[in-house]
């Protein structure tokens, strides 16, 4: 398409996206929910042919050299696709939140004040690689009653174009409007700078991908932005802390995956434990090929005689010492993606949060702790998104936290922060009841 073609071709998506809005916000809610649990039964029924088209993309990917971390979020496996079915499950399941009329209060004058729970109109989703954000942005959109344009990365256009069209089956074989949800047909770039200005059809965008994606849409929209730039994630372990439960969790939230935004890619480990702990923990991710980027305190606690554990662990301190690297001042606040951690000793809680605060992205931050109090601060003080006590960071996600799906991840103080689910998709509005009264 030439330039003229791309703006007519964004303005035409603009307007039936603000004409569907006005049906899907007065869609009651079984109709919804009958499109969702429709959704659920295609994706299921299709999940041969939707791998198929998948391989396409995948196959291009690999030939392009697309590295392995962008390869793996594309693919759309079994399980991915039964997941994203429960998602729309789960959601149909939730109370209906819009039309909610919450805090109502009788006035001095004799009215009622309250607010209500809406749509937000229309929302432009602009995202890479992950296929599977097709799904959750759509069920989100049906479920909270608004109307959205998708934009998935060229490297995924196979995938996200099947997928969409049973989006707009689901939609149609229920009473919905198709244009409901709607898939950008092309994978030139220009349309992205056209619906970032477009106030006039889209309510709120939402980037979804790396850091420069987001940077330029930040930049350059002109209307508002739900956006998390990096997940630069921590795990503090704490003393006191359940060694056991230290390593499995510190074990997990690194290497159950390493291209979510939610994977650690920081580890700080208080001075009392570094002893026990860090040996341990390395010998755990010398084994599965992590490189560990240590502080002097970190690298001198493996090279000195003074780490039995390690050395009790027959085969594996060479490994270890192999996989260990002084880390840098970058290092504190990289976002990996990779199977690559910086580890730092800290003095204890205090030191841990304000490292965190200083060099987090605020996405999520974990502490691993048998200390209540220290809990209680961990979780008043760290100013992330996502806080947690004794779990793992892989656990910041929308379908995890129970939100149905996720829309991403805002780590904005306004107007979402954390996982954007079905109620970030929605705005309040004041109400008031009256039974004549007149303002004197």
């Amino acid at each position: 398409m030439d330039a003229l073609d791309i703006t007519q071709y964004s303005l035409d998506l603009g307007a039936r996206a603000k004409a569907a809005s006005a049906l899907m916000a007065k869609a009651d809610a079984a109709t919804k929910n009958r499109a969702l649990k429709r959704l659920a039964a295609l994706l299921r029924e299709a999940t041969p042919m939707l791998q198929t088209d998948n391989a396409k993309d995948l196959s291009r990917a690999v030939a392009a050299g697309l590295a392995a971390p962008l390869v793996d979020r594309l693919k759309l496996g079994p399980k991915v696709l039964e997941t994203c079915a429960q998602g729309c499950e789960q959601l149909a399941a939730m109370p209906e939140l819009i039309g909610e009329i919450t805090g109502l209060r009788q006035q001095p004058s004799g009215i009622r004040v309250g607010q209500m729970r809406v749509p937000i109109g229309v929302f432009g989703m602009i995202f890479e690689s992950r296929p599977n954000v097709t799904i959750e942005a759509a069920s989100l959109s049906i479920k909270s009653g608004n109307a959205c344009i998708l934009r998935g990365g060229s490297e995924a256009i196979e995938s996200n174009k099947a997928l969409a069209l049973l989006v707009q089956q689901a939609l149609t074989d229920s009473g919905l409007p198709a244009d409901a949800v709607q898939l950008v047909q092309t994978t030139d770039r220009a349309v992205v700078g056209e619906l970032i200005t477009m106030p006039q059809f889209v309510d709120v965008i939402i980037p979804r991908g790396g850091k420069g994606l987001i940077e330029r849409i930040s930049r350059d929209a002109k209307v508002p932005v739900i956006k998390h730039l990096d997940g630069n994630c921590h795990v503090y372990v704490d003393d006191p802390c359940d060694m056991a439960m230290a390593l499995k969790v510190t074990d997990n939230a690194k290497t159950q995956k390493y291209s979510p935004c939610n994977a650690a890619e920081s580890l700080l480990v208080a001075r009392g434990v570094a002893q026990e702990f860090l040996p341990r923990m390395a010998a755990i991710f010398a084994a599965k090929g992590v490189e560990m980027r240590g502080c002097p305190e970190t690298l001198a606690i493996f090279e000195s005689n003074r780490a039995p554990a390690l050395a009790a662990l027959e085969g594996v301190a060479t490994n270890t010492v192999a996989n260990l690297v002084p880390a840098q001042v970058s290092d504190w606040s990289e976002e990996y993606l990779a199977p690559i951690i910086s580890i730092k000793v800290v003095a204890g809680l205090d030191e841990a949060i304000a490292h965190i605060n200083r060099y987090s992205s605020h996405h999520t931050d974990a502490i691993i702790t048998r200390d209540h109090m220290h809990a209680q601060a961990f979780l008043r003080e760290v100013d992330s998104a996502s806080v947690m006590v004794n779990a793992s960071t892989r656990f910041a996600d929308g379908f995890e936290y129970g939100l149905g799906a996720e829309i991403g991840i805002s780590t904005d103080k306004f107007h979402a922060r954390g996982p954007v689910g079905l109620e970030g998709l929605t705005s309040l509005k004041y109400v008031v009841l009256g039974e004549g009264e007149v303002r004197g």
